[in-house]
């Protein structure tokens, strides 16, 4: 294996991200108005948006998809989560490098690519990005049917989604590629934004220390900024358990994949990653950084693929 650590962790978005830069307030309060009524002066007294409002952080994010996207129709249960899109469009863009390194350099882009993402969600965030931006194809699933019929209805009305994001109801709560890749599929991407608190207590304590972040107050029951109902944001385990999961199962699918990944969110993880997945016998493995200035992260992709292996699936497939 090869590339597992990261050099270091990025203060910025990945270059091609359409809000590498400042929010521009403007254009978005254009393409949803109501954001207006949530924008205060911040600290340094600044025009921003009030991050600890629910409300606020969904018209942002409507506005973000309207605007840059071309998505005019983005509506979901409103307890279910509501993903950062900065965050989610740069795990798709670096990901999209990993691709172009076995392509002499340039991204594949199309409908050629198929990407399954494991947790679509409600919001359907990760295949509207990466269709907008890449065109690839994408496979969503899910265990909860509300949030598969959430995202369908997302898809059905935006007519720059359909045809190109089927949904899939995950049937066994406790696996993750089985059941959704069948024998003679082809993935040129897995995708995964894992559950990564252990408990309900966990998740309070992380959220009530993200509003003191954002607010400087403390908060005994805090209502989440990004919404989420359990299975989005808590499983047995936490996150360590799942991508283990994730990791045994890859095994099995082998062929079938060019490139598995993840986030990881907690760096302690990775030493039994990295430990796992030399066990198990991935040809590579590529840790990148994410972050902004209040938090980091990172993605860890590998492959069962050898170099032959990979040329060939490259000539035939992109």
């Amino acid at each position: 294996m090869s590339s597992k650590k990261p050099e270091k962790e990025k203060e910025r978005l990945h270059p091609r991200n359409n809000n590498r830069e400042k929010y521009d307030l403007n254009a978005l309060t254009t393409a949803i108005p109501a954001l207006k009524n949530h924008i205060k002066p911040s600290k340094s007294g600044a025009a921003s948006i009030d991050f600890t409002s629910p409300v606020a952080v969904r018209l942002l994010n409507q506005a973000i998809l309207h605007h840059y996207y071309g998505i005019k129709h983005w509506e979901f249960p409103m307890e279910n989560l509501c993903p950062p899109i900065p965050g989610r469009a740069d795990y798709l863009h670096h990901i999209a490098d990993i691709l172009a390194e076995d392509n002499l350099g340039k991204i594949p882009t199309g409908n050629k690519i198929t990407c399954l993402d494991i947790g679509i969600g409600a919001s359907c965030i990760y295949p509207i990005i990466g269709v907008s931006s890449y065109g690839w194809q994408f496979i969503g699933s899910d265990i909860d049917p509300k949030s598969i019929a959430s995202a369908r209805n997302i898809v059905q009305k935006n007519s720059s989604l359909k045809g190109k994001i089927e949904c899939h109801l995950q049937k066994d709560p406790i696996s993750i590629f089985k059941g959704i890749i069948n024998p003679e599929d082809k993935i040129d991407l897995t995708i995964s934004n894992p559950p990564f608190h252990a408990s309900i207590e966990e998740a309070q304590k992380g959220t009530r220390r993200k509003i003191k972040n954002l607010s400087g107050k403390k908060v005994k029951t805090p209502t989440l900024n990004f919404s989420g109902i359990s299975h989005e944001l808590i499983v047995d385990g936490g996150e360590a358990k799942f991508i283990q999961k994730m990791i045994s199962e890859s095994k099995v699918f082998s062929k079938n994949c060019f490139w598995f990944s993840t986030l990881v969110s907690k760096e302690s993880n990775l030493k039994k990653i990295y430990t796992s997945l030399d066990e198990i016998g991935a040809s590579q493995v590529k840790t990148v950084p994410l972050g902004t200035n209040n938090k980091s992260s990172r993605i860890v992709a590998w492959t069962f693929l050898t170099a032959d292996e990979k040329d060939a699936w490259v000539k035939k497939r992109w």
